[in-house]
């Protein structure tokens, strides 16, 4: 970390961030931090607030590869993106100088939207039906057409993004250790015209996933790059892949992604 000394802190605007902001930042110099305004001048990349908070640093900053990310939570406890906590930030500075922290490094996932738009998730792609209806879709695995889905929609999860909104509709908690996507259905109809596998499945980091949307009217579907929505009309195919851009957090060495599992549903 000697060579990491420039903070760029995330946060909201209210007048209690910034309160907090400034006595983070007092401390940050005080430990030979230099606290920048501009996140392409840093080399750690700080959220304030929560697992949220965490993922807008990550999409705003443009998920630097040459730099690290950590987040500071502002509720109760500890969350799966935040190792640190606002009210014993000293943990965080004295982890840093002391060299007690680990580099966690996740993968992400690239969506493109109809051939032109690319996008990246650290936790997962979701898309739904933007209608009172259900809709059709052709599930790609690489050249082979899996199955025809008809229903409310899927989940595309990262292994970290599997203990989120996928694990809510009955997915796998994923070691983020396994390059890997997981597909999970939102109340898919099975009957004799529509038949899907009707449970989750992991694709190894090696394949292509493609889902091309049948145009019957519900073509504009509601779309999740992790908490931000897209707004695409018309959509025909969405092509998604395990990109080579990852997330590197910095972890407290007593605190891995299974502790951090166990502390929040245990």
């Amino acid at each position: 970390m000697e060579n990491r000394r420039n903070l760029y802190f995330y946060a909201r605007k209210d007048e209690k961030t910034k309160e907090q902001l400034l006595t983070l930042s007092e401390l940050a110099e005080r430990y030979g931090f230099t606290v920048v305004n501009d996140s392409k001048k840093a080399n750690i990349i700080v959220s304030v607030g929560g697992d949220g908070a965490f993922l807008q640093a990550v999409r705003k900053t443009g998920y630097r590869q040459d730099c690290l990310y950590a987040g500071v939570s502002t509720s109760g406890s500890r969350s799966l993106y935040c190792d640190f906590h606002i009210d014993d930030i000293s943990t965080m500075i004295e982890a840093m100088t002391k060299e007690q922290i680990e580099v966690r490094k996740y993968p992400t996932v690239q969506v493109t939207v109809d051939g032109e738009t690319n996008f990246l998730c650290l936790n997962e792609f979701s898309i739904r039906t933007g209608i009172v209806k259900t809709f059709v879709m052709d599930v790609y695995i690489d050249d082979l057409h899996f199955e025809t889905f008809r229903g409310d929609g899927m989940i595309i999860s990262t292994p970290t993004g599997s203990s989120a909104y996928s694990k809510s509709v009955g997915g796998a908690v994923v070691d983020p250790m396994l390059p890997c996507m997981q597909v999970s259905e939102l109340a898919s109809v099975n009957n004799n015209r529509f038949r899907t596998l009707g449970s989750s499945f992991i694709l190894s980091g090696q394949r292509k996933l493609r889902l091309t949307i049948t145009q019957d009217g519900n073509d504009y579907p509601v779309m999740g790059l992790d908490n931000e929505a897209l707004g695409v009309s018309h959509v025909k195919q969405v092509d998604l892949v395990l990109s080579d851009k990852i997330v590197k957090t910095v972890k407290l060495k007593d605190n891995s992604f299974w502790e951090k599992v166990k502390r929040t549903f245990l």
